[in-house]
């Protein structure tokens, strides 16, 4: 979940507990009351990439690569990012956002094809509206099933004072948002392959974030989408189902594959990155792993570790 160094003070009070939703009104915030956050927005990578009409105004929608767009939710301090990958026959929607916007009618105007759904985990924030699609895979793993029944507490905490930038869609309700239960057809495993015709994906479990992680190789092309596993921001692994040493094993994983890699493509702030940072990346979480980089208070329980351009959000060591 979570991201820009700007957001770390929000993130940590959203964290800590579930705040109270600001009124119930469909377009409820003047953009001059924004919080600081959003002065830093569009995000300067987005002048090159190529803009895509979009069918919902919460969304921007940007074509990353052939055959894919990123679905971008920039007016939530999450600004998650879920990716449609298109090929002959069908597609996937690799996580489904927050659940505020319209993702629906956005992904029925980019293709006709038969979508599968398929989160890079299950936090509330990246499946939010897979309760909208009959076809949805998830990971063989408890975490998963508990995720799928859904969760009104995690998505209240989505909806803290300075969480937004500009305004809410009309008609939804603060007061009411939920992460709606929803229904696996398929569960999926590690080395799993899909084929959409003309491409294929296979399945990467990438556990550590949260134990039913996944990262999506498109070895053709040189694609990897990475989930939560790697993004621009602060990384969070400070959650209960945060597992280290399996996050940093999983970096391990997904590190050996830079060389043949030519874009990652993260669930967080931009949806285009270079691969060589991910054995950076390997680096600087080994550091932290080993104890050679000092923690620093950001609040009750939580610290972070500021490591070679990496920052890593963690429960406050015991």
């Amino acid at each position: 979940m979570l991201r820009a160094p700007i957001l770390i003070s929000i993130a940590i009070s959203l964290a800590a507990a579930i705040l109270t939703a600001p009124p119930a009104r469909a377009q409820s915030v003047n953009n001059s009351m924004s919080p600081d956050w959003c002065g830093q927005l569009p995000r300067p990578q987005y002048k090159n990439l190529e803009r895509v009409p979009t069918a919902d105004p919460w969304f921007e929608v940007y074509r990353v690569a052939p055959g894919v767009f990123a679905l971008y939710e920039p007016h939530q301090f999450e600004e998650t990012i879920s990716y449609l990958i298109v090929g002959r026959e069908r597609a996937v929607l690799f996580d489904t956002g927050m659940g505020i916007g319209n993702l629906k009618r956005v992904v029925e105007s980019l293709t006709a094809a038969p979508v599968v759904v398929l989160n890079s985990h299950t936090h509330n924030d990246h499946a939010g509206d897979n309760w909208e699609f009959s076809d949805v895979y998830g990971m063989d793993t408890e975490f998963t099933r508990s995720s799928a029944k859904g969760s009104s507490a995690d998505a209240q905490e989505e909806m803290a004072p300075g969480s937004l930038c500009g305004q809410w869609p009309v008609g939804f309700d603060p007061k009411t948002y939920a992460t709606r239960p929803w229904h696996i057809t398929r569960w999926i495993h590690d080395g799993d392959q899909l084929d959409l015709g003309g491409r294929v994906l296979a399945v990467i479990a990438t556990p550590g974030h949260t134990p039913d992680s996944i990262c999506l190789l498109d070895r053709k092309n040189g694609l990897l989408f990475t989930g939560d596993t790697y993004y621009p921001g602060p990384i969070w692994l400070f959650r209960p189902e945060t597992d280290l040493n399996a996050y940093v094993h999983s970096v391990e994983r997904i590190a050996a594959l830079a060389p043949s890699l030519h874009m990652l493509l993260p669930a967080h702030n931009v949806p285009v990155e270079s691969p060589s940072e991910l054995p950076k990346l390997l680096v600087a979480i080994r550091k932290v792993q080993a104890g050679k980089v000092r923690p620093v208070s950001k609040g009750p329980g939580k610290v972070h570790y500021d490591v070679d351009g990496f920052i890593f959000l963690m429960a406050t060591p015991k």
